[in-house]
């Protein structure tokens, strides 16, 4: 199989692809043309149909591998797939469908063992008792689903591999300012997401779900904290802190937070999100840039285009 990382400009590709999502669009003439994103294990491309034909609409289902024909070229310092041709790929069970899925690049029997650690590690009776009930309640989801749809960590144990990697960075935080509170910050950093399990469905192929659609995760995940934790009972204030982080992570009100970080911890875990999903972005842009070039502007960091340095 020939993978999408691997295509050259000027190349032609013949082979199966799945398709992620299809739009109309009409040129300046007024002709109609296929603006069409395709995926595989390792990445994805987006592509161009210009002679589009009624049969198009039944093949280019997102969710459904289709055979593809077309001669791949850069555009915009980014590699573009013109379609030549399209034809029917035989019905796909989900495990053959796991070849174009996009997964952590570190295998999940490693982020499970960093996740028992993290689990294990924690000295508040009353923070292990509500992070371990969380997890374990959602945790056949957390440990699969991918964090997003296209930004960042949108692949196969997506979720995890983004809790695991701020929970390693709010352990060394934790280290270098002793006023930290060390438990509930590498707790906060493994819950943060995991109303994402909701607002995400078709993990092989996320789309966002109605109610992540009208509600979105923070809330999602501020009522189901509510339902699983309320119930232990615990006296201290623990829940309360660990709900204001839940509903502050995401740092601003304009970002999607109902309330600003007002803790220590909360604003940790804001910076530390910050941190964690803008290395990705950057570094998945700048793995298909060449030394000494710029990437493309980058919507979510502000139509900025990146810098790739000469080694």
């Amino acid at each position: 199989m020939h993978l999408i990382k691997d295509y050259l400009d000027g190349e032609t590709i013949n082979g199966p692809l799945l398709v992620t999502g299809v739009t109309k669009g009409v040129t300046d003439n007024g002709k109609e043309y296929l603006s069409v994103t395709f995926q595989d294990c390792s990445g994805t491309i987006e592509a161009r149909k210009w002679d589009v034909h009624n049969s198009d609409f039944d093949l280019l289902v997102p969710g459904k591998v289709v055979n593809v024909a077309g001669i791949v070229n850069s555009y915009k310092n980014n590699l573009q797939l013109k379609i030549i041709s399209l034809d029917r790929a035989p019905n796909m069970s989900d495990s053959d469908l796991e070849q174009f899925h996009k997964v952590s690049p570190i295998p999940r029997e490693v982020l499970i063992e960093k996740l028992n650690h993290y689990l294990n590690s924690f000295k508040d009776k009353d923070i292990a008792l509500i992070t371990n009930t969380v997890i374990h309640h959602f945790y056949d989801k957390y440990i699969t689903y991918p964090a997003a749809v296209r930004i960042h960590h949108e692949f196969g144990s997506g979720i995890l591999h983004h809790s695991l990697t701020m929970a390693d960075l709010a352990e060394e935080v934790a280290k270098i300012y002793p006023n930290v509170n060390r438990d509930l910050l590498v707790a906060g950093a493994l819950m943060h997401d995991v109303g994402k399990v909701i607002e995400y469905e078709k993990p092989l192929t996320p789309m966002v779900t109605v109610e992540g659609r009208l509600v979105g995760h923070i809330s999602i995940m501020y009522a189901e904290f509510k339902k699983i934790v309320d119930p232990l009972n615990i006296k201290s204030e623990v829940p309360l802190l660990l709900e204001h982080m839940i509903l502050s992570h995401h740092g601003k009100l304009e970002f999607g937070s109902p309330v600003l970080p007002m803790t220590l911890e909360a604003n940790l875990l804001s910076l530390i999100d910050l941190i964690d999903s803008r290395v990705m972005i950057i570094t998945k842009a700048l793995e298909t840039t060449k030394e000494g070039e710029f990437t493309p502007r980058i919507w979510a960091l502000d139509d900025v285009s990146i810098y790739k340095p000469k080694k």
